[in-house]
């Protein structure tokens, strides 16, 4: 609801940050973000995604299949 400093990071399952998507301010709103691992050299398997705003921090599962 207000601007921000977000970012948005991937991480294995070991905890190593492997991607870091978003790294800017930005404006209120709602934003998609397309995440390609044409610029990764990530195997299949299960990884996670950190996405931060000003005070909020969530961090969810995902599973990346080839």
């Amino acid at each position: 609801s207000e601007n921000s400093f977000v970012t948005l990071k991937v991480y294995d399952v070991i905890g190593n940050e492997v991607a870091t998507l978003v790294s800017e301010k930005q404006n209120s709103g709602t934003y998609n973000y397309q995440f390609s691992t044409v610029n990764y050299q990530l195997s299949s398997g299960v990884y996670f995604y950190r996405l931060t705003a000003g005070e909020f921090s969530e961090t969810r599962k995902m599973i990346l299949t080839k």
